[in-house]
């Protein structure tokens, strides 16, 4: 079975079409509670580090080096075949994050780069 995976900005309402609702942000998103949140993990180590996080700043004119760099960082970062091991029989993740520009986000690239190796899982 093929798992879905979707992006969703925090701050949207959460829906039971979400499935597994996961925040992969590092930082906790502002102005949100944790109840109100309806997330069922929070998948810091996903997320980009600091330094790369910082260097890119939610410049768009940055965002075709910082996807590079991102998907370099998932590559060696050991936390990623665990997480697909463990959520490759859920059929529906959203990967939950904060960023304003839905354009250039991590979470696209997260989403691009999981639903790969879900395929070869």
């Amino acid at each position: 079975m093929k798992s879905i995976i979707k992006i969703k900005r925090i701050y949207e309402d959460a829906k039971e079409s979400d499935g597994h609702r996961i925040l992969v942000d590092r930082l906790w998103p502002r102005g949100v509670k944790k109840e109100a949140a309806a997330i069922d993990a929070w998948e810091k180590d996903l997320a980009p580090s600091p330094p790369l996080r910082t260097w890119f700043g939610h410049k768009p004119e940055r965002w075709e080096v910082f996807q590079q760099r991102y998907k370099e960082e998932l590559k060696e970062n050991d936390h990623v075949a665990s997480f697909v091991d463990a959520h490759k029989k859920d059929k529906i993740l959203t990967l939950v994050y904060a960023a304003k520009d839905e354009a250039h986000t991590h979470a696209l690239v997260l989403q691009q780069y999981l639903a790969y190796l879900f395929d070869k899982a």
